[in-house]
């Protein structure tokens, strides 16, 4: 049986063409991508290969990008992409954690052999794998480029999402609906958390409607009773209690497109505290989704949810969502727009975001958060868990 590629031939060429444009604009000949998101946005690349120097090149002059990694990787490329074999360039194995070279001096001579070792070139500063020490031999080996950051072209690029993308997060909507009504239905008094996360990786996995779900860019994050006061905590070995909350923050992916969703769960009678919290995160989310259509700025949806944070007496100084789509380890996020003050980028019919709405105070909080699609009646979103303070008796 063949590998089932993610999308036809024409998506690829279309993002390409979008990148190159972009590239123009920007002043780039050569635009050097690490961040494995933006490779395998690219050109369909798809392999756990993150781990080791590797990149895709796009350049003004070629056709098709150029991928360029490690020679045990090289089949992977040949198997999910589209890329001719001139096209896949290995660097020799030797480089694999050498102490004094590196493995992107070959990539210095495949761009010097290519007659671009003058070039304007992009790079991916910020990128999470795009380490200080590829930078410098990057630099060192073409001391006649002008290098500049990138910052993060293709992930703009990517922020609005194509039919053929939004159908994957779709599914993974539905997956990751599955899996948090199961989790939430483990939340019994003496279940061990890390049993409850075990139940939620099964469920990421097997998906729904024979639709299978990928490895998720985030962990499950997962908090009981005080460590609800923070936001990023993993499971351990601790016990639901017969009276107290947990919040679990769970993703679920298609073929990379991840959709991100939080609930919080009071087992037992909540205080009044914790409901009156819960509900105007609900109504402030609810508003802010609504009011998320084309043409509207984004810092005017976190003002709607400010607004009603405000007059019920709370605060959020962080940022309340942020674009989502394809992703790899170690973020779900698109690292582009940010739902926050300040952000004026106008929405777009087909942006995709995590409006994640959580508020934690000193001594506990509460998060209850939506991925959805801007549509032109606003907020589609991708799930169907009830939005409300889950309480389990």
């Amino acid at each position: 049986m063949h590998y089932q590629k993610a999308f036809l031939p024409q998506e690829f060429e279309r993002r390409v063409q979008d990148v190159k444009k972009r590239m123009e604009q920007a002043g780039f000949d050569l635009l050097i991508c690490q961040d494995p998101a933006n490779m395998g946005w690219l050109t369909g690349y798809d392999s756990w290969s993150f781990y080791t120097p590797q990149a895709v090149l796009v350049h003004l002059s070629e056709e098709m990008p150029f991928w360029f990694g490690r020679p045990i990787d090289a089949k992977s490329a040949t198997v999910t992409t589209n890329l001719p074999e001139e096209n896949i360039v290995s660097f020799s194995e030797t480089l694999v954690h050498h102490p004094d070279n590196h493995p992107f001096d070959d990539l210095c001579k495949l761009i010097s052999s290519k007659g671009w070792g003058s070039n304007r070139i992009g790079v991916e500063l910020d990128a999470h794998y795009y380490t200080a020490r590829a930078h410098q031999h990057l630099v060192r080996g073409l001391p006649n480029a002008k290098f500049a950051d990138s910052r993060e072209l293709v992930n703009w690029a990517r922020l609005v999402k194509s039919e053929a993308e939004l159908v994957y997060m779709r599914e993974a909507g539905q997956v990751i609906s599955h899996t948090m009504r199961e989790a939430i239905a483990q939340l019994k008094p003496g279940a061990r958390d890390y049993e409850v996360i075990a139940d939620v990786y099964r469920n990421q996995i097997l998906g729904v409607n024979g639709k299978f779900g990928d490895y998720t860019s985030l962990s499950p994050l997962l908090q009981i009773g005080e460590g609800t006061s923070t936001c990023h905590l993993t499971w351990s070995d601790q016990t639901v209690q017969d009276s107290g909350l947990v919040v679990m923050e769970l993703g679920a992916a298609r073929r990379h497109y991840t959709t991100p969703l939080t609930r919080t769960v009071h087992v037992g009678k909540p205080p009044q505290e914790v409901s009156r919290l819960a509900s105007v995160i609900v109504e402030g989310g609810d508003l802010a989704i609504e009011a998320a259509k084309p043409g509207v700025a984004v810092e005017e949806v976190a003002a709607v949810f400010q607004t009603v944070l405000k007059r019920n007496g709370y605060s959020k100084e962080s940022r309340v969502g942020y674009s989502i789509g394809i992703a790899y380890p170690p973020d779900w996020g698109e690292r582009t727009v940010s739902i926050r003050a300040g952000e004026t980028t106008p929405l777009q019919e087909g942006m995709c975001f995590h409006f994640q709405s959580g508020v934690w105070l000193d001594d506990f909080g509460a998060a209850i958060s939506e991925s959805f699609v801007v549509t032109p009646k606003g907020g589609e979103r991708f799930c169907d868990v009830e939005r409300r303070l889950i309480v389990v008796d």
